[in-house]
């Protein structure tokens, strides 16, 4: 019901705003064509508008939606847009939660599910996979071989956004980012033509589709380099949250940072506050590539003594998709994301603990807000992701293996769009603040300086992505994109990070 009653009161928002209308002409113009058209209001129009992980994007209305199954029929779309002005948006999962950049009110709104593919090729040990599929599905059609891809570490994640995105995976210190595991991508460029890019192949495009989003074309189909994969260990680990636990967990995320035990284990350690009744938790999430990880892995957590343990032998389908009934469908979701260098033993407590009380204090200091829950991730980014990013090809984030570091995701849900406006503020003085705890702490030598690039798929539309990559990249992908679509057509068009 909450997701309902939240989609309405978008509907009422927008339809207050004179400037709002939900006709389309691109949806007009495709009209007697082949492509699938869901229009306004329609069953299957609105159950796609409720599939957003927040309810805010699916709030936003287009004209209709396209559901085209071929990149003949993509380009079409594209080349029709062209030549009538409309803003539009391209939808894989919908898991972003930043309006505008899978969502579009009143243009329409290009959803990929229908490229839903997964073949594997047992000779070149790779996996083509259409845009529109969740991973979820994609693990599942790829188990019976006992190979898997570097994929989103919840099923229920879109595979388009999150490759272009950069992607981390529970297998990334194994194999770098999920995009750096990309081999080939079927791609419809702004003028409509349908291109290849790979290592040999519009090698600059290739390049740029690694953490470049969705600046450069739309990519309808991605080959991926797929790895053997069995039995494997996981779970999730809960905690309560005290002076002295939240202290132990700190400690030992960053222990398990600097010492990272084995390439094959991996973790995500979140705090959540359910602000409405101030309980404060720690959901720790573990994994192990094989069926038992080795003595002493996860023993700087098992030994704090958790609440709960669901940890277990079992299969990555099912470890993946257990992590889909966490994606709450009816709240208002925002996101945001910050970077630090890993502080030593000696001030390790000092540094993760401002991180960590400057979030609770934001968090607390927002308690009007109905329904607000708020969460941080703490995303180990070991030396070991960096060796095996580069040596897998890189990408535009282009992370060096200097220092160890920690990518934070901080999530906000709350109950109405109606908050937007006061949620807006706090998640940029959420993202100021810690970067200015990092630079302090920098600046005073408490850390390491190093280079720190926000990571796209955590990023919030109000931070500067491509002003935090190194120069060389930026300029780049501002030639590549000049090259690809000279006229700004995906710059001016869609949402999403711009060049």
């Amino acid at each position: 019901m909450a997701y309902y009653s939240g989609f309405l009161v978008g509907i009422v928002v927008l339809c207050s705003n004179i400037h709002f209308t939900v006709s389309s002409v691109t949806c007009q113009q495709l009209s007697t064509s082949n492509i699938t058209i869901e229009a306004y209001l329609s069953v299957n129009y609105d159950v796609d508008q409720f599939e957003y992980w927040s309810s805010a994007c699916g709030s936003l209305l287009p004209g209709c939606i396209l559901v085209p199954n071929t990149a003949d029929e993509v380009s079409t779309i594209i080349k029709t847009l062209q030549s009538n002005g409309e803003d539009f948006a391209v939808k894989s999962g919908g898991h972003n939660p930043n309006q505008n950049f899978s969502s579009v009110a009143g243009g329409p709104l290009i959803n990929l599910k229908g490229f839903n593919q997964v073949l594997y090729d047992s000779s070149s040990r790779t996996a083509k996979i259409g845009a529109g599929n969740r991973w979820s599905a994609v693990v599942k059609a790829l188990q019976s071989y006992n190979v898997t891809v570097v994929g989103g570490r919840i099923g229920h994640v879109g595979v388009g956004g999150y490759l272009v995105g950069g992607g981390l995976s529970y297998l990334s210190t194994q194999h770098g980012w999920a995009s750096d595991s990309i081999v080939e991508a079927e791609v419809v460029l702004a003028n409509g033509s349908i291109v290849t890019a790979s290592e040999t192949t519009n090698v600059d495009l290739f390049n740029v589709l690694r953490g470049g989003g969705n600046n450069f074309g739309v990519v309808t189909t991605y080959t991926l380099k797929a790895y053997p994969l069995g039995q494997i260990w996981g779970g999730t680990m809960v905690f309560t949250s005290s002076a002295s636990v939240d202290d132990q967990i700190l400690l030992a995320v960053r222990d398990f940072v600097e010492y990272y035990p084995d390439e094959k284990a991996a973790i995500i350690v979140t705090k959540e506050i359910t602000i409405a009744s101030l309980v404060e938790i720690w959901l720790i999430f573990f994994f192990y590539d094989g069926p038992t990880p080795p003595a002493g892995t996860f023993d700087n957590f098992t030994n704090i003594g958790p609440l709960v343990n669901t940890c277990k032998t079992t299969t990555y389908y099912d470890f993946v998709s257990a992590d889909d009934a966490l994606v709450i469908t009816g709240e208002v979701y925002m996101i945001t994301t910050e970077a630090t260098t890993l502080p030593n033993a000696t001030v390790g407590l000092e540094v993760m603990r401002s991180y960590h009380d400057y979030y609770v204090d934001m968090a607390k200091n927002n308690s009007l807000v109905a329904g607000l829950t708020a969460t941080m991730a703490l995303q180990p980014i070991p030396k070991i992701l960096a060796q095996k990013s580069k040596g897998n090809g890189g990408d535009l984030l282009d992370l060096d293996d200097a220092v160890d570091r920690i990518f934070f995701e901080f999530d906000y849900s709350f109950t109405s769009i109606l908050s937007d406006t006061r949620m807006d503020a706090t998640v940029k003085t959420l993202f100021t603040g810690i970067r200015e705890r990092v630079q302090a702490f920098i600046a005073n030598g408490t850390i390491p300086d190093a280079y720190l690039p926000l990571f796209m798929n955590d990023a919030n539309y109000q931070q500067d992505y491509w002003g935090r990559l190194r120069p060389e990249k930026l300029t780049y992908a501002q030639e590549v994109r000049d090259k690809y679509d000279p006229e700004g057509f995906f710059r001016d068009r869609t949402g999403g990070f711009k060049l």
